[in-house]
């Protein structure tokens, strides 16, 4: 598999996992250009009231021992930036105040493929925003 189908595989697994955990799935792959450069958040979802915006990384498993890194150390400050600018875009073209109560989520994922499994960390409300949550 190339690095595009893991991180399709990756984002299947999420929107599964997240619906199990009974969280809406507002929009999927929010991507936008703007003059400094590009972003994409995975996935936008909901749960109470509450908007998470998901930025998923995904990793194959090579079966070693240990570990060099972990697909959540991937989520550089650059990312980080542009996670938080990318929110402000989806809240302004969607006619959303600022002010709503957000955060932005990583779920982590692991394949295994000689077991067929995956593992799912979710880390919640990692990445700070300019504006605070409600």
């Amino acid at each position: 598999m190339d690095s595009k189908e893991i991180g399709d595989l990756g984002e299947k697994i999420a929107r599964t996992y997240l619906l199990k955990n009974k969280y809406k799935i507002l929009t999927l792959n929010f991507k936008r250009k703007w003059i400094s450069g590009k972003g994409e958040i995975d996935i936008v979802g909901k749960k109470d009231s509450r908007v998470i915006f998901f930025e998923v990384k995904t990793r194959v498993d090579s079966g070693e021992q240990e570990k060099e890194f972990f697909p959540e150390d991937e989520i550089s400050f650059k990312k980080q930036k542009q996670l938080c600018k990318l929110t402000q875009i989806y809240f302004s073209e969607n006619k959303i105040s600022l002010l709503t109560a957000h955060q932005i989520d990583i779920l982590a994922i692991e394949l295994y493929f000689d077991s067929k499994k995956a593992k799912i960390r979710h880390y919640k409300n990692v990445i700070e925003d300019v504006y605070p949550a409600v």
